[in-house]
């Protein structure tokens, strides 16, 4: 048997311990919420009426005998996201699987899923962070009617994940499954697309020659290819037991895709009430279950946006998950895949290489993760390290490779990319901070240099196409955490700032905002707590301080003894309306902090 390592066993423990009230309560709930099943025999039979009204005879004669699981199913179907577009026909393909084992399936509601990379520098990014919240209320609303034994969900990108697994866990007396529809097939390589961008930023090509390099990065139905946030919540879905083992990286539209529909949609009812092994979600999801996906985020390189999300995530199950238990992991899980921006290959290549199932081997051979963690498939977490396969036309499990086909890719844990995970805390007096390092080379992971203080993105491109930053400098992004504004993605700031890395200037940047899976090869501080908004440090500093941010020893300081001192600046206005901004002003107002998972739906205090 294989020791669990140390660290990941007081991690773990940390998080129990921390967490013993809370989880309590959280099951205490469940237990209550799991007495009403089946829920819909609670129903009056106009309730009960209203809600088969639309199904065909023979959906309503299995839904009114109780003896069958009636499947709900949560959509983010939409037709101008590449990733959400494939769900167009799943639901009508998961009734048809569902009802071939004797189940009904309904659509119980849909939720929002924006996009990250449509408002990308605009205003809209900044409602990206708080749909996540909006998405797990909707998922609340969908599943309120007391008319499921089960749960679908289908949602891919940045917020979609988080905020329907914050919806569903409150759903916990219930089980649970994912269904991915994969990435789209490999475009233009990563590294042709970020010199085109970092030569538009220099005014060295024009706009066409960048949307045409945009558009063949980008090009078809399907996740980015990129591992940014996307990709990274299919990483962390699988490690946490929720997804099929080796299905999230499948492409759209391939009969193993299809194959692999089916079999979760089968699953479904198979682990309800009424089926032969039930597992509802909150028995399926505990402190094992986010420590083994922080270490796959960890081992893989994965979004700094999860260092938000599965806290909110961990809080919807009555888990306090807080930055010292991702830095304690990080400094003993080591980083065995790398995935652009942390390399040049795509996801697909990962996949191509060993992908989850060879990685999971590997971290579970070196007692990184909780073999024992339940699983909605299989018998624990320790059968992941299987893939699927065609056997003719039926869906089979093999045990995933043996050995990685790209070792510049996915490597193993006697010779990892770095003896580290990519994440670590920054702390001093300018606050807590986030900084994802397995992209910056180690000769830039210390910057001690004068800082240029500005208040938006825009006016960074100002400065620099003005030729003011030709020196080294730390670039302070401040106002621009969850009460600001939302905390907006920052990443019309990357090519610039490569730019000057690349002339030899030592450069970095500090910011309450995010930068998400896309950070760079450029030292970023992000997500600084206590935002300045919120009166934190940043709103104190003044062009020409001289900053220190040093991920070696984890530090992240003004040299300026009397900070304290000085009067804070104003935040800017301007976020308050305009593309829906409006509607989400008491979300500003009540937001808690990054640390705390920026929610609205917990507070600080949980």
């Amino acid at each position: 048997m294989i020791e669990l390592n140390s660290t990941v066993a007081k991690v773990t423990q940390d998080i129990e311990e921390r967490s013993r009230g809370t989880r309590e309560d959280y099951l205490d709930l469940m237990a209550r919420s799991r007495d009403m099943r089946p829920q819909r025999g609670q129903l009056s039979c106009g309730n009960l009426a209203h809600g088969f009204a639309a199904c065909g005879d023979e959906d309503k004669s299995r839904i009114r005998l109780m003896e069958s699981s009636n499947i709900g199913i949560v959509t983010s179907y939409n037709d101008m996201l590449s990733a959400h577009q494939p769900y167009a026909e799943y639901p009508e393909k998961i009734k048809s699987y569902v009802r071939a084992v004797g189940s009904t399936a309904q659509v119980a509601g849909g939720v929002p899923a924006m996009c990250d990379g449509v408002t990308q520098g605009q205003i809209g990014m900044e409602l990206s962070l708080f749909s996540r919240d909006n998405i797990a209320q909707s998922t609340g609303i969908a599943l309120s009617h007391h008319m499921f034994d089960g749960i679908v969900c289908l949602g891919i990108c940045d917020k979609i994940v988080p905020g329907l697994i914050m919806g569903v866990l409150r759903f916990g007396h219930l089980p649970a499954v994912f269904i991915p529809a994969g990435p789209m097939p490999s475009g233009l390589p990563n590294a042709e697309k970020a010199r085109v961008r970092q030569l538009f930023a220099e005014g060295k090509v024009g706009r066409e020659d960048l949307l045409e390099a945009e558009s063949a990065s980008y090009h078809s139905a399907g996740t980015c290819t990129f591992y940014g946030t996307a990709n990274t919540n299919q990483m962390v879905m699988e490690a946490m037991g929720l997804q099929l083992p080796g299905g999230s990286f499948v492409n759209p539209g391939t009969a193993l895709r299809e194959a692999l529909t089916q079999e979760a949609s089968e699953l479904i009812t198979r682990i309800t009430a009424q089926g032969r092994d039930p597992r509802p979600l909150a028995e399926v999801i505990d402190a094992r279950s986010f420590v083994n996906a922080i270490v796959a985020l960890l081992a893989s390189g994965g979004s700094t946006n999860h260092t938000i999300h599965l806290i909110a995530m961990a809080r919807a199950a009555g888990l306090i998950v807080n930055w010292n238990d991702f830095a304690e992991l990080s400094s003993v899980v080591p980083l065995l895949a790398r995935v652009y921006p942390n390399g040049q290959a795509d996801i697909n290549h990962f996949h191509a290489a060993g992908g989850t199932g060879l990685l999971f081997r590997e971290l579970l051979n070196a007692g990184m993760f909780h073999g024992d963690a339940r699983t909605v498939w299989g018998n624990c977490f320790k059968d992941y390290t299987q893939e699927p396969y065609l056997d003719g036309k039926q869906l089979a499990w093999r045990s995933a490779a043996e050995r990685s086909l790209d070792t510049d890719v996915l490597t193993t844990v006697e010779t990892p990319f770095s003896p580290e995970g990519g994440l670590r805390l920054l702390k001093g007096n300018l606050g807590r901070a986030v900084i994802k390092v397995s992209a910056v080379k180690p000769e830039h992971r210390k910057v001690t240099a004068p800082a240029v203080v500005i208040d938006n993105q825009g006016a960074l491109i100002e400065k620099f196409e003005n030729g003011e930053l030709e020196r080294d400098c730390i670039v302070v992004v401040r106002f621009q955490g969850p009460k600001a504004n939302g905390m907006p993605e920052l990443h019309k700031l990357t090519p610039l700032l490569g730019s000057l890395q690349d002339k030899g200037f030592a450069v970095a940047l500090v910011t309450d905002g995010r930068m998400s899976g896309a950070s760079g090869k450029v030292p970023a501080a992000i997500h600084v707590t206590p935002e300045a908004a919120m009166g934190g440090p940043l709103a104190r500093l003044k062009d020409g301080d001289i900053l220190t941010l040093d991920a070696l020893t984890g530090t992240l300081r003004c040299d300026h003894e009397n900070l304290h001192e000085r009067p804070m600046a104003i935040a800017p206005t301007g976020s308050e309306h305009g593309v829906g901004r409006e509607l989400f002003s008491v979300f500003r107002q009540v937001v808690t902090t990054p640390e705390a998972g920026a929610t609205v739906i917990f507070g600080e205090e949980f």
